[in-house]
């Protein structure tokens, strides 16, 4: 109740303070409220009209659709310089600052070539720009790469993206990598805010729906200062629906089936914008039976279902925009053990006469969509409420609250399988404010103080990290100026974070008890570092770009690290956390260069991280040299891993060539390369090397896109790709930490097209795909499952990745007039 007081005296407070009398609706007669951005989108080449392209603000959430003459006008805007975002279907994107000052004019013409020249992002930067003036590296990844590619979850649809890989634990699961580097190390922000959900486990992924997405933006190294510490590997930004321009109603039907699983996912979303009253609402359904592959065949309770859905309502007028967003993520999902019988068969527990037992799985066990135990509940909602009031002297004032419930159940006795025996409920309020500067001689900045309050709470049986509350702050500054060809942008941070664990004893049951044995003991911590960067990029030609960036980042142990004690059943081992663990403080230094023409792109980028404190688990052992297995909590008998530090080093880079040759200007080529190396400083040969790296690879498509096919056929595609994952031979070998991974190549191909009528109005897109087509058993080195018992059968070790899958969407575009 306390996080639901503030969040609604905040919104109270907002209300009083953003009405249209206090900020630029005061006085209309300062020219404030008679700012316009008006002009005419059309064809490069043939100079016709493009009607229905999206004319888009991103800074200010507003936008228009140009009419069936190509004209667009936006009104009550604020005065300053903004990045326009320019899209039509089958056009590359296009993206350029705009003055606006009374009535600003602006024509764009786009072009029909593959290549995006000019993309903007908005991630880690304090206004949105264009991806040439932003000297960290940054990948956006749009919906129509989201609908080509054949994925299970968010965090699975942008493996593909350079220095990007993902731990997971079966389809259903996984966790973003970026660089060497993942769990706190990555920020996931969702909706305006980051996700918090129990970061620091193997065993559940990302809560966001993976239909409710417009674009997600991959920022890589240590150099956001806007969403706080811990981003010492980057942020993962999943950016929502934008607004629709005034006057529209659109709504959207999807449907998806993959032919491993039976992965079956529905999606209908609706939207629309009545002047500047803009509201919308999604709801998702996926399930999935079983995967199967080559080695395996059906992978027992890999199974997983999600309902998913949520609403927005916003508004958008002369004195600003507000906007209230709220999302519920449901998932159930089976953990897979790969325990197995003498004749290799997958076994399940099952309930004989009130006791206890094991038996062989069997073929309509695999195919069944319901739950079996083990078997895990995630429930996440997120209420956010997101505001920007513009003020007289050409400034903005920006608030976003939220809050966030995640709930985390793990099932596994067999004989009560609907009593959660893990449950962790997490509390979580984020608060930003921010002040975004006139522009001063050119250069715009950003100020800010930011946060969360956090609380989580015991409510199963089992224990594996105590209850406890956090307090994070922190204040920065970041700011950017374009000398001529030359951008000047960085920052500093502050933060903060104020930990206290609660104490929790148990007695001989295992049961809470005042004056039992210690499970946890209480304790408080308190962590706090400076952050900052600097940055430059330079364009040395209209087709050459250069970047460099420094970058300082602060990460705090997390809960786990400091104190787990107990069996982390998604992961198959027990955890035992630290309290001496020092904050991680990383300093990176990347390079890079970004090479343009209207036929090929290329662009390459190298990095150095060295990180102090660099925390991760090892397995430990007894005097005898085997397994350290504790006896009290551990009735399974897992093998015992303990948090430690040292000095880690990382470097490598990502190499990516795109070409889009003449005269055949519907092929598409790309090639990219990915590599990162990590290693310990002062390691022996057993611990030279970090441990979940992820191997090298080489990613190559070709690809045909045609904007016109003819008859009832528009934008239509067809490809072939081919991903090469090298061998991963530099582990954390001691203790049997870590094992290494054999290379492996998989094939995949995809073509989809749109179906529109004789005024080219899209009725429906369908796709057809299909991953690994020639049916590879391989096993991904950030994968958990390969560290599942051995086969006896075929002497195995683990549980390889899913095999051959073909996917087949349908997605049906609804216009309201």
């Amino acid at each position: 109740m306390h996080y639901l007081r503030v969040f609604i005296l905040g919104l109270l407070g907002i209300l009083f303070i953003g009405s249209p009398t206090t900020y630029a609706a005061a006085n209309p007669g300062d020219g404030a409220l008679s700012n316009v951005l008006t002009g005419k989108v059309t064809d490069k080449i043939s100079k016709q009209p493009l009607p229905g392209a999206t004319v888009y603000l991103p800074d200010l959430h507003v936008g228009a659709a140009t009419d069936a003459q190509g004209n667009y006008i936006i009104k009550n805007l604020p005065k300053g310089k903004y990045v326009v975002d320019v899209h039509y279907i089958g056009y590359s994107a296009y993206s350029e600052i705009v003055t606006i000052n009374g009535t600003a004019t602006k024509d764009f013409e786009l072009s029909e070539t593959l290549i995006e020249k000019n993309e903007v992002v908005i991630t880690g930067a304090n206004l949105a720009t264009s991806m040439k003036k932003t000297p960290t590296p940054i990948n956006v990844i749009r919906r129509d790469y989201l609908t080509d590619n054949i994925s299970t979850n968010i965090i699975d649809a942008i493996s593909k993206v350079p220095g990007v890989s993902q731990l997971s634990t079966g389809p259903a699961i996984s966790k973003p990598f970026i660089r060497g580097l993942g769990y706190n190390r990555v920020v996931v922000v969702g909706d305006g805010i980051r996700q918090e959900g129990q970061q620091w486990g193997d065993e559940h992924g990302i809560e966001i729906d993976d239909y409710n997405v417009s674009r997600i933006e991959v920022l890589k190294g240590p150099a956001s200062l806007v969403y706080g510490s811990d981003a010492l590997a980057g942020v993962v930004n999943i950016v929502p629906p934008p607004p629709l321009p005034l006057g529209k109603i659109k709504g959207n039907v999807e449907a998806n089936y993959q032919s491993n699983n039976g992965l079956m996912a529905y999606h209908a979303d609706i939207a629309g914008n009545t002047n500047g009253f803009s509201w919308g609402a999604f709801v998702t359904q996926k399930q999935a039976h079983d995967y199967k592959n080559k080695y395996d065949d059906y992978v027992f309770n890999s199974r997983f279902n999600n309902t998913n859905f949520g609403a927005n309502i916003g508004i958008n007028k002369q004195w600003g925009y507000s906007r209230l967003t709220f999302t519920s993520f449901n998932q159930h999902l089976g953990l897979v053990e790969g325990e197995r019988d003498e004749q290799g068969r997958f076994i399940k527990p099952v309930n004989i006469n009130g006791e206890a037992g094991e038996a062989p799985v069997t073929g309509s066990d695999n195919t069944s969509y319901s739950m079996e135990v083990p078997k895990q509940q995630i429930n996440h909602q997120k209420i956010v409420w997101d505001n920007n009031l513009y003020l007289h002297n050409g400034g903005r004032l920006g608030l976003t609250l939220g809050y966030q419930l995640n709930q985390r159940r793990e099932y596994g006795n067999v004989l009560q399988p609907n009593e959660p025996e893990l449950y962790l409920k997490l509390k979580t309020f984020n608060y930003a404010l921010k002040y975004y500067l006139p522009e001063m001689n050119g250069w715009q900045t950003t100020v800010g103080v930011n946060g969360m309050q956090q609380r989580n709470e015991n409510k199963g049986d089992e224990f594996l990290i105590p209850a406890y509350d956090l307090f994070d702050i922190g204040g920065f500054a970041v700011t950017s100026k374009t000398f001529n060809k030359l951008t000047l942008s960085g920052g500093l941070r502050f933060d903060n974070r104020s930990l206290r664990s609660n104490a929790l004893l148990l007695d001989a049951d295992g049961k809470p008890s005042p004056d039992g044995d210690v499970r946890f003991a209480s304790f408080s911590k308190n962590f706090s570092n400076i952050s900052a960067s600097v940055g430059l990029s330079y364009e040395a030609s209209d087709r050459v770009v250069l970047k460099v960036n420094a970058a300082r980042g602060f990460r705090a142990p997390n809960i786990a690290e400091l104190s787990a004690n107990g069996v982390h059943e998604g992961t198959i081992k027990y955890e035992l956390g630290n309290q001496d663990l020092k904050p991680e403080v990383s300093t990176q230094v990347d390079a890079g260069i970004d090479f343009n023409t209207q036929h090929v792109s290329l662009t390459a980028s190298l990095f150095y991280n060295h990180i102090n404190n660099f925390i991760f688990a090892r397995k430990l052992f007894n005097a005898a040299g085997t397994d350290s297995i504790p006896a009290e909590n551990n009735e399974e008998g897992y093998a015992a891993f303990k948090y430690q530090q040292g000095t880690a080093n990382l470097y490598g880079g990502e190499l990516m060539l795109d070409i889009h040759p003449h005269p055949i200007d519907w092929l598409h080529f790309e090639n990219t390369l990915s590599y990162v190396k990590g290693r310990l400083a002062n390691g022996t040969d057993s611990t030279r090397y970090l441990p979940n790296i992820p191997a090298g690879r080489w990613l190559s498509e070709l690809k045909g896109k045609f904007r016109k096919v003819g008859g009832p056929l528009q934008n239509a595609y067809i490809g072939v790709q081919m991903d090469m994952n090298f061998a991963q031979n530099n582990v954390f070998t001691a203790y049997n930490t870590e094992t290494a991974t054999g290379s492996y190549t998989l094939f995949n191909a995809g073509l989809g097209t749109d179906f529109v009528n004789r005024k080219s109005r899209t009725l429906f897109s369908l796709h057809f795909a299909v991953n690994n087509f020639t049916d590879v058993a391989y096993q991904n080195h950030l994968s958990r499952l390969k560290y599942a018992p051995v086969n006896e059968v075929t002497g195995r070790s683990g549980v390889y990745n899913i095999g051959r899958n073909f996917s087949v969407k349908l997605a049906i575009p609804i216009d309201f007039k």
